[in-house]
């Protein structure tokens, strides 16, 4: 599975860390065809607006049907700072998650920020997101009956 940054900063490398299995980063790169297996890749953004924007675009990619290769399970939407972010910022994410299969939020991990051990802690929010990732990652065929 291909974690995607949608810019930088969105937090690939944390998450990847935080997730059983981790995935693999993408380096901000959609990930070449292989094998004509479909490549399942994870969009990532901070919640900020012009992360948002970033992941808006990524997603209008994928759904121009350029990408035939990809089975985009969804979006990461990393928490840019504590607490609800303001109306303007949910509404955007509301706008941009319509655009993808699915979409998952994190919030802020303030233990994370200061370099305490991701692995405790953990909020329930990742630990459900790596559940839905692992029904969701089966191989998909493409190019093939």
């Amino acid at each position: 599975m291909w974690f995607l940054g949608c810019h930088g900063g969105a937090g690939v490398t944390t998450l990847t860390r935080a997730l059983p299995g981790g995935g693999t980063d993408a380096h901000r790169v959609w990930p070449a065809p292989v094998d004509h297996v479909r490549a399942p890749v994870v969009l990532v953004a901070r919640g900020h607006h012009d992360g948002l924007r970033a992941a808006q675009s990524a997603a209008r990619q994928w759904a121009s049907g350029v990408l035939p290769w990809v089975s985009l399970l969804g979006l990461v939407v990393v928490a840019d700072a504590p607490g609800r972010p303001p109306k303007v910022l949910r509404d955007l994410q509301h706008l941009v998650s319509g655009g993808v299969p699915r979409a998952w939020s994190v919030p802020w991990v303030e233990p994370w920020r200061c370099g305490e051990p991701i692995e405790s802690n953990t909020p329930r929010q990742v630990t459900a997101l790596g559940r839905d990732l692992v029904q969701l990652s089966g191989g998909i065929q493409y190019g093939r009956p």
